[in-house]
């Protein structure tokens, strides 16, 4: 009988090649053929940039590793229980505070909805949890200013309180009923079946397999961040040798509301990620650009990227992911306005 068996063919060598760092290197490359004279002062000043933010990520990856390692994730089931203000309060902080990717949320936010828990809290949390973590405020630390790293970190968690009480206040009204689509998803590319549910066990290093994750979540995470900050520090770099000095001062610039508003609208979809946009940021403020509209740009596109966007839409209808980012733009924009008055 002749062999049937197939054998799936490797992936070209391309496409196993990060986008991201084929993006940094088709950059340089670009400057090298159309600006050769140029490209050593890009690719220096991206290099200066990444050194001397190396003591922001280092700490951002070890804090990521040891809250991996240790299960401290695990206290997040228990922001969903109890009274609906306090679920809304607790959802937020730890929301805000949290270090964890969208695909372990997934899973557990899917089974939180399918047995009854309250929109409300899974609202706090969904709108906090991608504007801040230990890493992203390291990282906005040293690329911005501490300030805005504070004031970034109180924005996630108000934002948070604003979307969770204002789905409260509505709750019975129709455009909030039986939020969930037909089958929400219960895995998650993870491959956490039932997460958050074990005891935390801080000293890790007494377990050969919580070391394992130490080790892995620290890799994968400095590596992550190494990526889009090289990403990040080279558009920078392209900025400050080929941007007109006065085009952010222009467009972005200013006192006013409309500016705010203009940061909120315009970062709703150019933003990549809260690692490559602090970057960024921290160069518009210096080209001019009104702190005010750099929050209300940094809240409103935080909660609008990609993976978090994904992160709700798959286990909602479109009308909860309408409300989701309708309280992103709100609260954007009034962040904006307060940090402008603060700044």
């Amino acid at each position: 009988m002749a062999d049937t068996t197939t054998t799936a063919p490797r992936p070209a060598w391309w496409t196993r090649i990060d986008r991201v760092w084929l993006a940094t290197g088709v950059i340089l490359l670009l400057v090298l053929i159309v600006d050769t004279a140029r490209v050593g002062d890009v690719a220096a000043f991206a290099a200066r940039a990444l050194l001397g933010t190396l003591p922001f990520i280092a700490f951002a990856v070890f804090a990521i590793a040891y809250l991996k390692a240790s299960g401290a994730e695990n206290l997040l089931a228990r922001a969903f229980e109890g009274n609906p203000a306090r679920m809304i309060v607790m959802a937020a902080l730890l929301g805000g505070l949290s270090p964890f990717c969208s695909c372990e949320v997934i899973p557990f936010i899917a089974a939180l909805l399918a047995v009854g828990a309250p929109l409300a809290a899974v609202m706090a949390f969904w709108l906090a949890s991608p504007l801040m973590d230990p890493a992203m405020f390291a990282i906005t630390t040293g690329a911005i200013t501490l300030d805005f790293a504070i004031a970034k970190t109180v924005a996630a968690v108000a934002l948070g309180m604003f979307g969770g009480f204002g789905t409260l206040m509505l709750a019975r009204t129709a455009l909030f009923t039986d939020p969930l689509r037909d089958k929400p998803a219960v895995g998650g590319c993870c491959g956490v079946k039932a997460p958050f549910s074990a005891t935390p066990v801080w000293r890790f290093w007494q377990d050969s397999d919580r070391i394992r994750v130490f080790r892995n979540a620290g890799l994968e995470n400095g590596l992550f961040l190494l990526k889009w900050l090289t990403f990040a520090y080279t558009i920078e770099a392209l900025m400050v040798f080929y941007m007109p000095a006065d085009f952010i001062a222009t467009v972005l610039g200013g006192t006013g509301f409309g500016t705010v508003v203009l940061g909120a609208l315009v970062g709703m979809p150019a933003y990549l990620n809260g690692y490559a946009a602090a970057p960024l940021i921290g160069d518009l403020l210096d080209q001019g650009m009104a702190p005010g509209a750099a929050m209300s740009f940094m809240i409103a596109g935080g909660v609008s990227s990609i993976p978090a966007a994904i992160a709700v839409w798959a286990l909602v209808k479109p009308r909860i992911f309408a409300a989701y980012l309708g309280f992103a733009l709100t609260g954007a924009i009034l962040t904006g306005v307060g940090w402008q008055m603060l700044a």
